[in-house]
């Protein structure tokens, strides 16, 4: 049996469910991982992947979701215990299942975030999905991702490693992953990518994956792949159960059928009944294939965000003005390594209007493969637009591409000196959009004819290297009106061409049509004007030029982009021909904050402490610019945070920026050890491995003002509650990622109790609930680190420390 067979039949196919739970009832002991068990008792592996092929499964999952570097023991070899895990699983298929290497998340969160690199994580997926294809795998399965950047990590490290093919599946809370991306833009980057299977898997029961599939279904291209919980898991006799039978799973997973589900399967709590009953209910059921409704000719991906290019879909304004040329204060910054002016222009284009941001830092003596990315870096940890890679060297490029959490566009691929050939399997891999440049040799293509050879003879370059066209954005090469008189309609002639002939969609440098003219931008907007109306689908230009912006605005309303001009009206009602950009949004910005509030809300750093010095300068103290200004200003994150508006990586940069001002401010504020806030001790309980989410919470609650003592992760009930004694602690945090481990917390709780500590117990992580809080008899729950401080907040007041 192959991949390929499963893939293009008409049969809905079956994958396997949870493993934890039957490792539990075989011996899996507590603090032991399911890896551990496997390399101990190989065989008890076996007959579980044997049980859920009995059972109907036709995909079944290696026991290596925790396979890479970071998550097992120092003493084993990553990729010989995936070789043997994956080897163990072809086994017991015996040719009636193939099997799927699992891939997990590593836990870390990626710079500048957090404290792993790119280049890191890929080697650690490079050598586990090496012992996989080694092992026999015959499919990758990247499962329960919760960063779009580490889920696009493995399938890179895929592409070099293997020619197997690849399966991602991310996992969602309230229609988010943990990071911020949505479904829709999850599915945006994977198609780019070209992976085999789309997944959603884990967090939740059937129910709340219908909104996820459905939010995907638009642009849906590929396979799609559900896995949900058996429900949520509730405590009974001490241990977590899931209380979802096998014939409800199955009978709930039906409507994923009618929307087009070609590969179901189960994750926490389901078992080979579940997996038998889903066969039964799916055997005489044929896969239809759901239609796209929307087809964009490509679509460019931050971690959040989509911008869709296309004929039905609003013309695409890249912002061009990140460019050394004709700015001798950005060379000269660039030269020095500096990026505030780069920052600067980015924040005033995007509030001028612009969707996407050109990035080229080439100029003499400036070291691109280096500055390149780590302008790159800088922009993703601030701005969460797309981005556009413009550069001529192709190395500069990769380490971009290195530093980008979704699909950035790349500027450009030519037919000079075999670009095809060295960058486009560059950009296919890494499921990044590019612009084609029809250009050959050292003469311009002057005629829409030559450029309309030039572009076909590329494009079928293309895609004899397996590069779709959904990753091809044409350039129609604007040449100027006052040296070329037929300049303009070429352009409109290449851009038909494209539009009618080939579907594909064309972006250009408009300013290049009226250079050497007076009253350019009046040149500029004509053009574009008809541009659109010709079918071009995105430009490069100056989003501060009030005219152009005027002409793209009228451009939605004619072309019907802009039901009941309701756009236009809101933004021109009081329009004067000025020639004046007069909109709130066009006002300079800095990278700079000009207030404390504003460093810590929008996560500046770098203001931080000179927005503290000054205050001090001024005669403030620093317990007033604590409490008057940082702790309001962390108080709005949190609220941001709650609302949606915010998610883990704004919250984790106003939490870095918090942490540099206190870090300055602390000799002044701690001149004796009363003036300490209240003690927390936080853990991650004994038998789990899983501490980001606690690290996290531990980070926001330092930033308030509390002396955190983090014991880490997989810690034993004892040691949490000897250290809390012992510093007289107001407040234990404990952490649980797995439901085997989660019910250690009441161990915890149990010993605080025991021995009457004046001490409250607060409990959280993903597996946790408001429900399982108060069966334990914790003091307080929460579902997220904002959450998390205020609850301590409470829990510490004095008189709420009283067992």
């Amino acid at each position: 049996m192959r991949f390929s067979q499963l893939l293009n039949n008409d049969r809905i196919i079956i994958f396997d469910g949870g493993m934890g739970t039957l490792l539990q009832s075989r011996g899996l002991k507590p603090g032991q991982s399911p890896e551990d068990l496997g390399l101990a008792r190989p065989e008890i592996i076996r007959e579980i992947h044997s049980l859920y092929i009995s059972a109907g499964s036709r995909i079944i999952t290696a026991n290596t979701f925790g396979g890479t570097r970071y998550k097992l023991r120092p003493d084993v070899d990553p990729l010989d215990f995936n070789r043997k895990m994956a080897e163990i699983a072809v086994l017991a298929a015996e040719g009636r299942a193939i099997v799927a290497g699992s891939v997990g998340p590593t836990g870390k969160i990626l710079a500048p975030l957090g404290d792993i690199s790119f280049p890191e994580l890929l080697t650690a997926f490079k050598e586990q999905i090496k012992g996989l294809a080694l092992g026999g795998a015959d499919l990758i399965l990247a499962e329960t991702h919760f960063d779009l950047a580490e889920a696009r990590a493995v399938v890179i490290a895929a592409r070099e490693v293997c020619d197997l093919p690849v399966a991602v599946s991310m996992t969602f809370e309230k229609g988010q992953s943990l990071t911020g991306t949505p479904p829709s833009v999850f599915l945006d980057t994977m198609q780019n990518l070209g992976v085999d299977i789309i997944a959603i898997n884990c967090s939740s029961g059937p129910e709340d994956f219908i909104p996820l599939v459905k939010s995907m279904l638009p642009r849906l291209e590929t396979p799609l792949l559900i896995q949900p919980n058996a429900g949520l898991p509730v405590l009974e006799n001490g241990q977590t159960v899931f209380k979802l039978g096998p014939e409800d799973f199955a009978q709930r997973l039906f409507p994923f059928l009618k929307m087009g589900v070609k590969f179901l399967g189960g994750c926490c709590g389901t078992t080979p009944d579940h997996i038998k009953a889903l066969s039964s209910m799916v055997r005489d059921y044929l896969w239809h294939k759901p239609e796209p409704e929307d087809n964009p000719c490509i679509i460019l991906t931050s971690r959040s965000r989509s911008v869709p290019f296309g004929f039905s879909h609003d013309p695409v304004l890249v912002g061009e003005r990140i460019n050394p040329t004709g700015k001798n204060d950005l060379i000269k910054q660039l030269q020095g390594f500096e990026l505030t002016r780069a920052l600067e222009l980015a924040e005033e284009q995007m509030e001028q209007g612009a969707q996407v941001l050109d990035v080229n830092v080439g100029a003499p003596m400036v070291d691109e493969p280096a500055l390149l990315p780590a302008l790159t870096r800088e922009l993703v940890s601030k701005f969460d637009f797309p981005l556009c890679i413009d550069s001529s060297s192709i190395q500069a490029i990769k380490n971009a591409l290195l530093e980008y959490p979704g699909s950035p566009l790349v500027n450009s691929i030519s037919g000079e000196q075999d670009k095809m050939d060295l960058l486009g399997p560059l950009c296919r891999d890494m499921g990044a959009p590019f612009i084609l440049l029809p250009l050959e040799g050292n003469k311009l293509p002057a005629t829409a004819g030559q450029r309309i050879k030039i572009i076909n003879r590329l494009l079928e370059k293309a895609l004899d290297l397996n590069i779709p066209k959904r990753l091809i954005l044409v350039d129609a090469l604007a040449l100027t009106l006052s040296s070329h008189g037929g300049a303009a309609k070429d352009c409109l002639t290449v851009i038909r061409h494209c539009r009618d002939e080939l579907g594909l969609g064309t972006i250009m440098g408009l300013s290049n049509i009226s250079f050497g003219l007076p009253a350019r931008e009046l040149v500029n907007s004509t053009f574009l004007a008809m541009c659109l109306c010709s079918g071009m689908s995105s430009l490069i230009a100056n989003p501060g030029s009030a005219r152009l912006m005027e002409t793209l605005s009228a451009a939605r309303v004619v072309l019907g982009h802009d039901p009941m001009a309701q756009d236009f009206i809101q933004n021109y009602s009081s329009w004067k021909p000025s020639g004046v950009l007069n909109r709130a949004s066009a006002r300079e910005k800095s990278v700079f904050a000009s207030s404390l509030q504003e460093a810590v809300i929008k996560g500046k750093k770098e203001s931080i402490v000179r927005l503290i010095k000054d205050e001090i300068k001024n005669g403030r103290g620093p317990f007033e610019i604590v409490s008057q200004e940082m702790i309001p200003a962390i108080n709005i994150v949190g609220e941001k945070y709650e609302k949606r508006e915010y998610f883990l990586p704004q919250l984790i940069l106003s939490a870095e920026t918090m942490k540099t001002g206190f870090e300055f401010l602390k000799p002044m504020l701690k001149k004796n050890e009363e003036d300490q806030g209240p003690t927390v001790v936080m853990a991650t309980v004994e038998g789990d491995i899983h501490d980001i989410g606690k690290n996290i919470v531990s980070l926001m609650l330092r930033n308030y003002g509390f002396n955190v003592v983090d014991l880490g992760k997989d810690v034993q009930a004892g040691e949490i509650v000897d250290t809390a004694e012992r510093l007289k602690a107001k407040v234990i945090g404990l952490s649980a990622l797995m439901t085997t481990t989660m019910v250690k917390m009441e161990e915890t709780i149990a010993l605080v109790r025991q021995k009457s500590l004046n001490c409250r117990v607060m409990v959280g992580g993903a597996v946790v609930t408001q429900a399982f809080a108060d069966r334990i008899r914790a003091d307080g729950y929460a579902e997220d680190a904002v959450a998390a401080v205020k609850l301590a907040q409470q829990l510490s007041r004095p008189g709420q420390g009283e067992s």
